[in-house]
């Protein structure tokens, strides 16, 4: 009989270590993209299906099927879709952590890396996180904290890239809540001031930091949100444009298609006639398909 006895080297658990803020599933099939922005955290792209563009700077480069896409916070990004070629990918907001070349001993901006090799351990990690948060169940955050851990210290392993962690900035968390909170108010008349008074903050402070974290100011992020919001209805539903405007929290029809003209270089009315043929064709096909 013989016993073997492995001693743990004991760390410090107290030390800063990366937190998981959300996880997305994306899925597109049509030429997309979102505006250039930044963030204050790192964000982490792992592409499942097809191929896109990651836009840095306004420089593009191809990413495709089983790509881990690395992006350091105030980095200036934004993700395309191609024309008629599907586009998959589940991305992670992750606090404390940057990315940093092992050969230069530096930080950069973006790491691009394959993961075929690993698609199934990588994908095992990231869908049975997407399951928690979908389904939060007892105890699922610290589930996914833990299983974040396991994925990150994971990919340093499989690929020649490094991470370290970074400390928290508090106004990390004040940006993710005023994001938040116009994600769920912009239909409505959402003020500076009254972001200053949600948040306890100085107005002008406000529009500082969430300059850095989005790339644009408060106001214009909820702007770009009605925007969205009425690209949707314009081409869905046959709403009055004057009933849109007012729907998605616009004062007058006449500042929404301003606005909406400054964003996309055409009228409320002339997208809905490029869109809205578009959309019919696209519930054509599935039902095709379905019968």
């Amino acid at each position: 009989m013989s016993t073997q006895r492995f001693q743990i080297d004991q760390v410090n658990f107290n030390q800063s270590r990366p937190k998981l803020l959300y996880i997305t599933e994306s899925k597109f099939d049509h030429e997309w993209n979102s505006m250039l922005h930044t963030h204050l955290y790192t964000e982490m792209f792992y592409v499942t299906k097809g191929n896109g563009l990651l836009c840095l700077d306004n420089k593009a480069y191809p990413v495709k099927e089983d790509d881990l896409v690395i992006v350091n916070p105030l980095v200036s990004h934004t993700e395309r879709g191609i024309e008629n070629v599907n586009f998959e990918y589940i991305v992670m907001g992750i606090e404390g952590i940057t990315y940093f070349s092992k050969e230069q001993d530096e930080e950069q901006g973006c790491s691009i890396a394959n993961y075929y090799d690993y698609k199934h351990e990588v994908l095992f990690y990231l869908k049975t996180i997407l399951l928690e948060v979908k389904t939060k169940d007892m105890e699922y955050q610290s589930l996914c904290q833990n299983l974040l851990e396991v994925l990150l210290i994971n990919l340093m392993r499989r690929a020649h890239i490094s991470l370290k962690t970074t400390p928290v900035n508090k106004a990390n968390k004040d940006c993710v809540f005023i994001e938040k909170y116009i994600d769920a108010h912009f239909k409505e008349d959402v003020t500076l001031d009254k972001l200053s008074e949600v948040t306890f903050l100085n107005k002008y402070h406000i529009v500082h930091v969430f300059k850095q974290y989005k790339g644009i100011s408060p106001i214009n992020y909820m702007i770009q949100k009605r925007i969205e919001e009425a690209k949707l209805l314009l081409s869905t539903t046959n709403l009055q444009i004057s009933e849109i405007a007012i729907i998605v929290g616009f004062t007058s029809q006449s500042y929404f298609a301003q606005a909406f003209k400054k964003a996309t270089c055409i009228s409320p009315l002339q997208y809905r006639k490029d869109h809205s043929k578009q959309w019919i064709k696209k519930i054509w096909m599935n039902y095709s398909n379905f019968v």
